[in-house]
């Protein structure tokens, strides 16, 4: 059997699986940051003219994979698995997209992880063998965000000086096995620990996430 293992917690994929296409999909607020040149499309609406917040997010997920298949010139009738998920309980926006797209689908639930997750897994299921390309998606939407962890919109509460803004954005990336020329590869996959560092406060998502970040960082050096 060849090890496919690199260290304690890292996966060497042989194959090196492509990326092929990828699109976003963000709201008004993310267009108005400085990366709004490099997201495909911003919305006007974020309520992308639905009755609810959740069937907007689930309307701008399905966007986002649509428009990387369109980039790919694909068809989602090619997808052999898509790997999704959310924040939501039940992953119910990845769900019902799966119900609209009817691709072969796996949930996934790693909250701000969820997009490398799905990266990591694709590429595993690819460099096995056991598919030829995947979509790898993820979204959040604010107000549903808000409504799941911290205090629904419409009760009005003052908002604590150290509360984050989810993101309202969707992000689809196709990967397949590679071919020559294929200038994007997945190369390696790390799968991090769980580490609780003792930060209590519910609001204040940047203190809980910044040693993830400071990781990161170190191993970039």
């Amino acid at each position: 059997m060849i090890n496919k293992r690199n260290g304690a917690q890292t996966i060497a994929y042989e194959s090196r699986p492509a990326i092929v296409s990828w699109a976003s999909v963000v709201g008004p607020k993310e267009g108005e940051g400085p990366l709004a040149h490099t997201f495909d499309e911003i919305l006007e609406d974020d309520m992308l003219g639905e009755k609810s917040w959740e069937k907007a997010e689930a309307k701008m997920l399905e966007m986002a994979v649509e428009m990387a298949l369109a980039k790919g010139n694909l068809r989602k009738e090619q997808m052999h698995m898509l790997l999704c998920g959310d924040l939501l309980n039940q992953i119910v926006t990845a769900s019902f997209t799966a119900r609209q797209l009817e691709i072969p689908f796996l949930g996934i639930y790693g909250a701000c992880s969820t997009m490398a997750q799905s990266l990591l897994l694709g590429a595993a299921m690819i460099d096995g063998g056991f598919v030829d390309n995947a979509v790898c998606a993820t979204c959040s939407h604010f107000s549903t965000a808000e409504r799941q962890y911290r205090m629904p919109l419409e009760h009005g509460n003052q908002r604590a000086p150290t509360a984050q803004w989810t993101v309202t954005g969707a992000g689809a990336t196709i990967l397949q096995s590679a071919k020559e020329g294929d200038a994007l590869r997945v190369t390696h996959g790390t799968v991090g620990k769980v580490v609780d560092l003792g930060v209590t406060e519910a609001d204040n998502m940047g203190a809980a996430m910044a040693p993830a970040a400071a990781i990161i960082g170190t191993y970039q050096r």
